[in-house]
């Protein structure tokens, strides 16, 4: 690959993914490892500063996800899959930047209270969880990422790490490249009952789910609420099924159902039934390499010691370079 053309970016593994990780991620992450060199890794230190007394769940879902990764199409081939736990140059190199981050940039973190008030069952007020974007900046630079996808609303995130990185830089000379924002246009797609998709409101179809889940789901989503009985007109842009049905199928001009809706002749189980079999021919294909990974652990489990051999490595280098600059050796 060209030089300056190094992506890094990683996921929690804090459950199963769902359609939202897929319109809204891995997408993206299919897209990009065609063009650039990209690093993707299980963030399970990550998951650990919000679910810290579960760790064996994180466990349990660090191999699922990867599963969910290279069913939907992530190429082993073209990307370096690697667990954040594995590479233990992270937190060295966490501990490192945390010397020279001002205490005022992390209570500055405009995710630090939302998080603590929509997770306000859980005791956050820890170390871990306050220290997050130094981790989070020990990941990208370590790899000396160019550019790291975001969403607009992650971008204060990214730009914090680059104010660490520019610290680090001042202090000890340049060291790490600026890690670039790399904008994504990622498909939000809404939940079944038309809030944010997540597990924990019980509104995700996940990539695993089979025909009969998947069917009871659709049955019960949300359309528009404005359309009480088949006789009354309908607008498919208030309608839960329609983005679905564009995600899925975004070559379908869909005018007969644009029609039928907003002249009552077509009702709201007759597009059900339609978006089912989409969602159904869409996700078939993901089960079935899902299965096939799930009954041949040793090929997933070398993928990830290739991954996680090929990560050190490059992290590994990295140090010693830190520790140069830092008189450390």
């Amino acid at each position: 690959m060209e030089k300056g053309n190094r992506i890094v970016s990683g996921m929690r593994p804090t459950g199963p993914l769902h359609l939202g990780h897929y319109f809204g991620v891995l997408q993206s992450w299919a897209d990009l490892q065609q063009s650039a060199e990209c690093f993707f890794f299980i963030a399970d230190w990550h998951a650990l500063t919000t679910d810290y007394a579960n760790p064996h769940a994180i466990s349990e879902y660090s191999h699922e996800i990867l599963l969910d990764w290279l069913a939907a199409g992530l190429d082993p081939q073209k990307s370096v899959f690697f667990q954040q736990s594995q590479i233990r140059e992270h937190a060295e190199l966490n501990l490192l930047l945390s010397m020279i981050t001002p205490l005022g940039w992390l209570e500055r973190n405009p995710t630090y209270k939302e998080v603590k008030q929509e997770l306000e069952a859980k005791d956050l007020n820890t170390l871990g969880f306050l220290g997050y974007p130094v981790l989070q900046t020990a990941d990208i630079i370590i790899y000396r990422a160019d550019r790291v996808p975001v969403g607009e609303d992650q971008l204060p995130h990214l730009e914090l790490s680059r104010e660490i990185t520019r610290r680090f830089n001042a202090f000890y000379g340049e060291t790490f490249p600026e890690p670039k924002p790399l904008l994504t246009e990622s498909s939000r797609l809404p939940g079944l009952d038309g809030r944010k998709m997540s597990k924990s409101y019980d509104n995700a179809v996940f990539l695993g789910d089979d025909p009969d889940s998947l069917q009871k789901k659709i049955k019960t989503m949300l359309t528009d609420t404005n359309r009480m009985r088949l006789k009354d007109p309908g607008d498919p842009k208030q309608c839960n099924l329609f983005p679905y049905l564009r995600l899925l199928d975004p070559q379908e001009p869909y005018q007969e159902i644009m029609e039928g809706c907003t002249g009552a002749s077509r009702g709201c189980m007759d597009c059900k039934k339609l978006l089912f079999q989409k969602m159904e021919a869409f996700l078939e294909p993901i089960r079935n390499r899902r299965r096939e990974l799930e009954n041949d652990p040793d090929t997933v489990r070398d993928i990830l010691r290739r991954g996680n051999e090929a990560a050190r490595s490059e992290a590994g280098a990295t140090m010693e370079q830190v520790r140069s600059r830092m008189s450390l050796i």
